[in-house]
């Protein structure tokens, strides 16, 4: 099976969450680019307890994403910012390590972080054909579904899943539920996107 084949699939509920020191939460490390040393991609699911300063991360590119809960409002400064599950992504420097206030309640929410390139969070519109010129894509879905990916064969996901794979092209989810499907992801470590 050729590289551009192959699927990297990750269920979060299989990852083992890893406390926060301050105790405010547990973040699960879904994927990381390259996978032994220091990332330059870093995709994970957080779970936010209580109120609490984020983690800085210095050059480094964040998208912030709620997927279940009531949300947060990120204090950047004088600036507020309040995010729901049906708020598009936030991305911010991860060195502005905003203050971070739950509006009613823990959330879960998933975090792209890159060190190095361009890249990409949106929210996937049910049956709606997304295509992006990154090198490396993936979706991490909310609900069950079949992902058909062009020239690919499909592939059922579940909940909670998050797949990655290679190239460009065209992707499409097609959820088993209404409401929210998921989020589109990708990533170029070079910063060149391809045609």
């Amino acid at each position: 099976m050729s590289p551009a084949h192959r699927l990297q699939l990750v269920h979060a509920d299989g990852v083992a969450p890893t406390p926060w020191r301050n105790c405010g939460g547990q973040t699960r490390e879904l994927l990381t680019r390259p996978e032994h040393g220091q990332w330059l991609l870093r995709i994970s699911l957080a779970d936010i307890d209580r109120d609490g300063p984020f983690s800085a991360f210095p050059a480094t590119q964040r998208w912030f994403g709620v997927v279940a809960g009531a949300g947060v409002a990120l204090r950047f400064g004088d600036d507020v910012r309040e995010l729901t599950a049906d708020s598009a992504p936030l991305q911010f420097d991860g060195a502005a390590a905003p203050e971070c206030s739950l509006l009613d309640g823990p959330t879960r929410d998933l975090n792209l972080m890159l060190r190095s390139g361009a890249g990409l969070m949106c929210a996937v519109q049910a049956n709606r054909v997304w295509e992006e010129g990154f090198n490396e894509r993936g979706l991490f879905t909310l609900c069950e579904g079949i992902l058909h990916r062009h020239d690919h064969e499909a592939v059922h996901l579940l909940p909670r899943t998050l797949v990655w794979f290679l190239g460009p092209g065209r992707c499409r989810f097609e959820p088993r539920a209404p409401g929210r499907a998921g989020w589109w992801l990708a990533w170029s470590g070079d910063a060149v996107q391809l045609e």
